[in-house]
């Protein structure tokens, strides 16, 4: 399970916004579906997920009907308002959703479809594990609605599988794949890099079967060894070796290289596809700070500045829900210095990036020098990161509010 959640203002008991928070009708608005279910906990995840044995006083098979209940409250409180705008993409995490049959998540859209007008060319995804999904899975998927699946394939090496815990076999991927293109749905896969034991090549073994697949869209993650994980412990005893930054850099730039060459282009720092329109579009609304409302336990959701997080245990979520009570346990509203700190780290995670006109110029010129901006970009008033600038992202920001203080 996740850690503690933040400190935060109370909300109120039957889900009103905050106070003075009014939605504004031309920025997207969309809906993600936390589905919080997995079949083992894997070494290095820090997500808000639980196994069967971990679900007293919570029920896989009345979990849709418990989101209906949160979906019912957010329209009331979106209705108070007079926010009547339509959902423009839906995303089901996790956990991995697809431990649910197709038909569960299938009736979790249609309650949303029916409680909130969905935009005709609505993008919805799914994750899943490439060993809880086959043709007949795929296929209701796609008559329920769903356009898009995101696969959690990590790596095609059997021995970094192992490191990380994952409990599928590399030789099924190819197949899931082929069997998700098959039936319609837009395929991304997600892969991470920096596993304890994995080599370069063992790197550029899982980015050329990537590659051989022939997708639209590829995220690739650094892992993050979190705090109270069990590969974090793993790492403390000595068991396996600790994470190398330096070859996390050199594991980056070979991404890059090698989805690049397979016509695939960066527009966000974790993630390539192959043409604009084969970008998430549910992903690009976070990183573009528009709002959505997260449904589930532990979930948190962002409308008009204001930002609120769910309680994080199924049994309890369900429990407030069945009392007529919000399941948000906290909210906060940043103020403006925490504002355009979002927006740069937001913004400057985009190949788009984004304008320089609220930033010390000063400060950009010697980012450009250092290699880290594109002078060009930052010429014609886009702030826009180098390769070396994405390795050094954070370091990037630091140095324009640093500079702006």
């Amino acid at each position: 399970m996740a850690g503690p959640l933040p400190e935060g203002l109370m909300p109120s008991a039957d889900g009103r916004l905050p106070e003075g928070i009014v939605p504004n009708s031309q920025t997207p608005f969309s809906a993600y579906v936390h589905v919080p279910y997995c079949r083992v906990r894997c070494g290095y995840c820090d997500f808000n997920t639980y196994t069967s044995d971990e679900l007293r006083g919570s029920r896989r098979e009345t979990y849709g009907e418990t989101v209906g209940r949160e979906i019912s409250l957010a329209r009331k409180s979106l209705t108070r308002v007079g926010d009547n705008r339509a959902v423009s993409t839906v995303f089901f995490g996790g956990g991995t959703p697809t431990l649910l049959p197709a038909e569960s998540l299938v009736a979790m859209l249609d309650e949303l479809s029916a409680t909130f007008e969905c935009e005709a060319d609505v993008e919805v995804t799914t994750e899943a594990n490439p060993d809880t999904v086959d043709s007949a899975y795929f296929d209701t998927l796609v008559a329920g609605g769903f356009t898009r699946v995101s696969l959690g394939v990590q790596s095609v090496v059997p021995h970094v599988l192992a490191t990380l815990d994952r409990t599928h076999d590399a030789e099924r991927i190819s197949g899931v794949v082929a069997a998700a293109k098959a039936s319609g749905l837009a395929v991304s896969v997600d892969v991470i890099f920096g596993t304890p034991g994995e080599t370069l090549d063992d790197w550029r073994r899982t980015l050329d079967a990537v590659v051989g697949f022939q997708l639209d869209h590829v995220s690739a993650y650094a892992l993050i060894v979190e705090a109270g994980t069990a590969l974090e412990r793993r790492i403390r005893r000595g068991d396996v070796a600790p994470v190398d930054d330096d070859l996390h850099a050199d594991m980056y730039e070979l991404a890059d290289e090698v989805l690049g060459g397979g016509g695939l282009a960066w527009y966000e720092i974790s993630n390539w596809a192959r043409t604009p329109e084969t970008r998430s579009k549910h992903n690009l609304a976070y990183w573009r700070n528009h709002d959505w409302w997260g449904f589930g336990p532990g979930a948190h959701s962002h409308i008009a500045g204001a930002r609120w997080w769910n309680v994080k245990h199924p049994a309890e979520y369900q429990q407030r829900l069945e009392a007529e009570k919000t399941p948000a346990v906290g909210y906060e509203i940043p103020d403006a210095p925490a504002r355009e700190l979002e927006r740069l780290m937001l913004g400057l995670r985009l190949s788009d990036g984004l304008e320089r006109a609220q930033t010390n110029q000063a400060e950009v010129l010697a980012l450009v020098r250092d290699g880290l901006l594109i002078d060009e970009a930052a010429q014609g008033g886009q702030l826009v990161l180098t390769l070396a600038g994405r390795l050094r992202a954070d370091e990037v920001v630091r140095r324009l509010v640093e500079t702006d203080d």
